[in-house]
């Protein structure tokens, strides 16, 4: 086995010279500077003492560059997946103490062995059975969670830990006259100031820049309210930490270790993916896998939560002209040093002012392109959107995310399920060589009384076994046709569910003198058949490579004195 399959990391270093670094570096350094008002502020929603949210950005992304396989992608902590850590940590301890941390950590551990395992087993090609739009929905009902928990710190209206969505708007509405304008002031103005830079000043780190406005105006407000502060951040790196080891801990946090995994990868994939368009890269989903999840299982030892791809510093990273993921590692890089030189500063940023910030984060998680586009044109997608939404503004979050990915395989399958079938015949003269087959719905061309040809588009497993049984009986009770010729090219596979089906198909036509004939199947597929037995018992006779071979043999099957009354004469035989 090549050594660039255990250090993926090998691939991409032919590709570093003067000028990819120098293009990285720039591009490092814009991503530091976004991250820094980000990880503190997703760590107050995953309920962490703020540094935990850099540590996360410091070590979380230079092992996803390593071992992962988008040029782009930059991981470190996200807003959905903060709110899940809370969502589930918070159930078993109080948020901020040490006991919630070491949690945090060790759920943490647990989904980056997930993800590993996920990876070692080469299960990338699972993400593409589940819906984005189930991260769309799950995102803007977190969106509006996050929101919400925020308004307490805006607002001053007092609101105790742990209540649920409905109850929190109760007490906020019930508290509307204890509103204290100060803090509402100083919210407002660091996120009107953030949104101000971001339209006009694009360049400019906006979020940073909004926090400073608060915290000056925290400054002059405090002598007529008590202003609570986020409080300094130690100046140091990462420190080493420890997952909590012991088995029942482990079977208390497995469950809901393995919704932040999935959660996880789905958003690492469908990122990196979306980048990759832009830059013609092609994605190794198992990969990815490996790469978040060793990212995890590192990161729990240095301080850090669960982490995965974030589409702001990913897209962003790209625009800024990044080349290799040596982007991702040079801004991870870039914060320790800032975090060295400017984390006393962190005592001056009020609560309120996080809280601005944390609603125009919450704001920019909620996709309103994909929302309408969706419910405007797919009301099976639709469905997985509003029901991931509700579960997660209603339901335990976990318990969104199963929900979510279970009615898109879910619908998935019942797609799948139903393959379309539809009639064939001959366009054109029989004397005509190239002459081809069409559908009869999209033109009404002749049909053979005793041959019917149909071609199933999709693959026969023990999903669409009844409902091709069913099109089969259809043709063999209503229109009396007992020779049926399928056009197997579009089969991709035939599992032994699908083949003992269609061998007991073949064996009830043969009663009536008929039978089950196949023409074009694939290579691999017909491979399958020839080893699991299918083809020994439907015959060997009764598979071809070409059309007018399978009718050739077909027709000497026939009826003569139905073919002596037949006007059709759709056949070359027929003649």
């Amino acid at each position: 086995m090549k050594l660039e399959a255990f250090f993926p990391f090998l691939v991409w270093f032919k590709l570093v010279n003067k000028e990819t670094i120098k293009a990285d570096i720039i591009a490092g350094l814009t991503g530091a500077v976004i991250v820094l008002p980000q990880g503190v502020a997703f760590a107050t929603i995953a309920g962490l003492p703020p540094e935990y949210g850099l540590y996360t950005a410091m070590v979380t992304p230079i092992i996803a560059a390593l071992f992962g396989s988008s040029l782009h992608l930059v991981s470190g902590p996200t807003t959905a997946i903060s709110i899940v850590i809370f969502s589930a940590v918070s159930h078993h301890a109080v948020t901020g103490t040490p006991e919630f941390v070491s949690l945090a950590l060790t759920m943490t551990f647990l989904a980056g062995v997930y993800q590993f395992s996920f990876g070692v087993a080469r299960l990338g090609s699972l993400v593409n059975f589940v819906s984005h739009t189930v991260v769309i929905g799950f995102t803007a009902g977190a969106a509006i969670l996050i929101a919400t928990s925020q308004l307490k710190h805006i607002t001053g209206i007092d609101v105790p830990k742990g209540e649920s969505f409905l109850h929190t708007w109760m007490r906020l509405i019930a508290g509307i006259g204890d509103i204290n304008p100060y803090l509402l002031v100083i919210a407002l103005a660091t996120l009107l100031t953030a949104l101000f830079v971001k339209k006009f000043l694009p360049k400019l780190p906006n979020l940073l820049i909004g926090m400073i406005v608060g915290s000056v105006l925290a400054l002059l407000f405090k002598d007529y309210t008590t202003i609570k502060l986020v409080g300094e951040i130690p100046a140091q790196l990462p420190p080493l930490s420890h997952p909590i080891f012991n088995l029942e801990t482990i079977k208390m946090l497995a469950p809901e270790a393995f919704a932040v995994a999935l959660l996880g990868l789905i958003e690492a994939v469908s990122i990196s993916r979306a980048v990759a368009t832009k830059s013609s890269q092609r994605i190794d989903s198992n990969q990815e896998f490996i790469g978040q999840g060793l990212s995890n299982m590192f990161g729990s030892f240095f301080s850090s939560y669960a982490g995965s791809g974030s589409f702001t510093r990913s897209g962003i990273n790209y625009d800024a002209g990044a080349k290799t993921p040596m982007s991702a590692i040079f801004a991870a890089l870039s914060l320790m040093i800032i975090v060295l030189l400017i984390a006393p500063l962190t005592a001056y940023l009020p609560i309120a002012a996080m809280g601005g910030v944390i609603l125009l984060v919450a704001y920019n998680l909620v996709d309103f392109h994909h929302i309408k586009h969706t419910l405007s044109f797919s009301k099976s997608e639709s469905s997985i959107l509003l029901t991931t939404f509700f579960a997660t503004l209603f339901l335990e979050l976990e318990f969104a995310i199963y929900l979510g990915v279970l009615l898109s395989l879910v619908l998935f399958l019942a797609k799948t399920s139903t393959p379309r079938i539809p009639t064939l015949s001959f366009d054109g003269e029989p004397s005509d060589q190239k002459r081809k087959l069409v559908n009869i719905n999209q033109k009404p061309v002749k049909q053979c009384p005793q041959i019917k040809i149909i071609r199933i588009d999709m693959s026969i497993y023990f999903g669409s076994v009844n409902h091709i049984q069913k099109r089969i009986a259809r043709i063999v009770e209503n229109e009396q046709v007992y020779h049926i010729l399928i056009v197997a090219s579009g089969i991709n596979f035939i599992d032994l569910a699908g083949s003992e089906a269609l061998v007991a198909e073949n064996s009830s036509l043969k009663k009536i003198g008929g039978g089950l004939y196949f023409v074009g199947m694939k290579s691999s597929v017909y491979e399958f058949c020839a080893q699991s037995g299918f083809i020994k018992n439907i015959g060997n006779t009764h598979f071809f490579d070409s059309k007018p071979e399978a009718i050739k043999y077909i027709y000497k099957q026939l009826d003569n004195e139905i073919c002596a009354k037949c006007n059709a004469l759709i056949f070359k035989e027929c003649g």
